[in-house]
């Protein structure tokens, strides 16, 4: 490893890498920009170290006009460092009613499924890094997402039967900012600035241009006490997600998990069946509904028990539709 590399990010790269036999593939998803570069850069060395195969997943979402001068700017890196780069172009459908960045997160997550799947990659390895994580508490809480959502990213976690790795959840981003800027210094290959970050239209830029500074004058701890924060609230998370589970199996589930009896639903408490219902929507990979949302499809749910299970509910959530015909409340996508 480079000597002007910080040890922390490397350590922690190696640590969670362990939980992946080195026969098995793993690959970066790698955007360009200075955590993504990071992320590659100690990779490729480890996985050399442990001659374990690596690939770097690009997803190519054509939103922004320097997306092709990207991709092939990293083509330069992925030669440099002999490690396979694999670009995947992506549309994202704006007409889900989710916004543009929660649209564009999911369409890079579906691609991403399909490349493993594919490369019979057995992990995917993530660069979210320390503020990336209290930010996600924060703007999680700010649009109701509730105490689960508090728990924000999780650093192991399988999705759809694929594994994503979070290694730097705890890693200040200075550190990954020395790494990519060493590798500068050394090849003159820069990482790209993608200017969504820093655009206040977006939710993120907004927090980062407007919020971030105020915090950092009155809270310049703000980003440990909330990473902080996301690792109780992950306990927390655990207990409630064992209750949900346990309520889930009264609901006459079927097989796929896609329906459950609405008058099994309604002998809940009215906690447990908001818990219950952001399980049920968890499962499905749903985003999650604000509290606001979320009250309005119980509030629908509760009225058409009392009027009778034959009048058929739509409650549309993106490009979801929850339904409810015959007593039984399902879930359907597109």
């Amino acid at each position: 490893m480079h000597s002007a590399w910080p040890e922390a990010p490397v350590r922690a790269l190696r640590e969670a890498l362990v939980k992946i036999p080195s026969e098995q593939a793993v690959a970066v998803a790698l955007s360009g920009g200075t955590d993504s570069v990071a992320l590659a850069l100690v990779a490729a060395e480890i996985c050399a170290q442990r001659t374990q195969a690596l690939y770097f997943f690009h997803i190519h979402h054509g939103l922004m006009p320097e997306a092709d001068a990207w991709a092939e700017h990293l083509t330069e890196l992925s030669r440099a460092l002999a490690v396979p780069l694999l670009v995947r172009h992506v549309h994202v459908d704006l007409g889900q009613g989710l916004g543009t960045e929660a649209s564009a997160r999911e369409a890079r997550y579906q691609a991403l499924v399909s490349l493993a799947a594919e490369h019979q990659v057995a992990a995917i390895l993530l660069a979210h890094h320390q503020q990336d994580q209290a930010e996600s508490v924060l703007l999680r809480l700010l649009r109701g997402a509730g105490v689960l959502g508090l728990s924000a990213m999780q650093e192991d976690v399988e999705r759809q039967g694929l594994r994503l790795l979070r290694p730097w959840l705890e890693i200040e981003r200075a550190d990954l900012v020395a790494i990519a800027r060493e590798f500068a210094s050394r090849t003159g290959w820069q990482a790209v600035e993608d200017p969504s970050n820093a655009d206040p239209q977006y939710k993120r830029g907004a927090f980062r241009t407007e919020l971030v500074p105020v915090l950092e004058q009155h809270w310049p701890a703000w980003r440990q006490t909330l990473v902080r924060h996301a690792r109780q609230a992950t306990e927390v998370t655990e207990i409630l997600e064992e209750v949900a589970a346990l309520d889930w199996q009264t609901l006459e589930p079927d097989e796929v998990k896609q329906s459950f009896s609405l008058k099994a639903w309604r002998e809940l408490s009215p906690a447990r069946q908001a818990l219950v219902l952001r399980y049920w929507l968890d499962q499905q990979r749903v985003a999650m509904p604000g509290e606001r949302r979320l009250a309005d499809l119980m509030r629908q749910l509760r009225q058409l028990h009392a009027l009778g299970h034959d009048r058929e509910l739509l409650w549309q959530h993106g490009s979801h539709t929850v339904r409810c015909l015959r007593g039984r409340v399902s879930l359907s996508s597109g």
